[in-house]
């Protein structure tokens, strides 16, 4: 008892010590991509956006305004364009998946909720305050006469059990039962 103990606290030991292990080299991972990411952040910076100058005469700072809103719209128009076609593109692929589920003729259910409601504020809640019709469903029901079924024909036909016993014991009744079978 004392040794599967010791085995078991040695395991338990061993897999949190895995697991601490494990969590340090994630942590160092996670590092190692935030300072990568950071790098090409920088590269990325340096390469397409040159450092500003600023000019000193007033003329000089109207240009490069009307440079910056230039490159503001040339933006704006790509930026506009890819949002269209992003559109189009989800719209393509709603039309082609409504398409795959009418081939395969499965077609998706909406979730459903269970709602207590009767006919009249079913019709209250469809029509508005136009519904006076009070819908008594069980009063247009018709009442239907229970008939007689054919067993309960036969049944009552066949009456006391022990003649029809009688009556088809011995040779004259298998004689009646052969006859009556051609």
């Amino acid at each position: 008892f004392f040794r599967l103990q010791k085995k078991r606290r040695a395991a338990t030991a061993r897999r949190q010590h895995l697991k601490s292990a494990m969590l340090q080299l994630a942590a160092t991972e996670i590092e190692k991509e935030a300072a990568a990411k950071e790098v090409e952040k920088q590269n990325y910076l340096a390469e397409h956006c040159p450092p500003l100058s600023l000019p000193g005469s007033m003329q000089e700072l109207q240009e490069l305004c009307k440079k910056l809103h230039a490159k503001i719209e040339s933006v704006d128009e790509e930026r506009y364009d890819t949002e269209v076609k992003l559109q189009k593109t989800t719209k393509e692929l709603e039309d082609l998946s409504q398409k795959l589920f009418d081939l395969r003729g499965k077609f998706k259910r909406p979730p459903l909720r269970r709602v207590r409601m009767s006919a009249d504020a079913m019709l209250r809640a469809l029509l508005g305050s136009k519904h006076k019709v009070c819908m008594d469903l069980r009063a247009n029901l018709k009442q239907v006469k229970k008939e007689d079924t054919e067993k309960e024909k036969d049944l009552r036909d066949v009456g006391d059990w022990r003649k029809n016993i009688e009556e088809k014991s011995g040779m004259e009744g298998r004689k009646k039962m052969f006859e009556a079978g051609e």
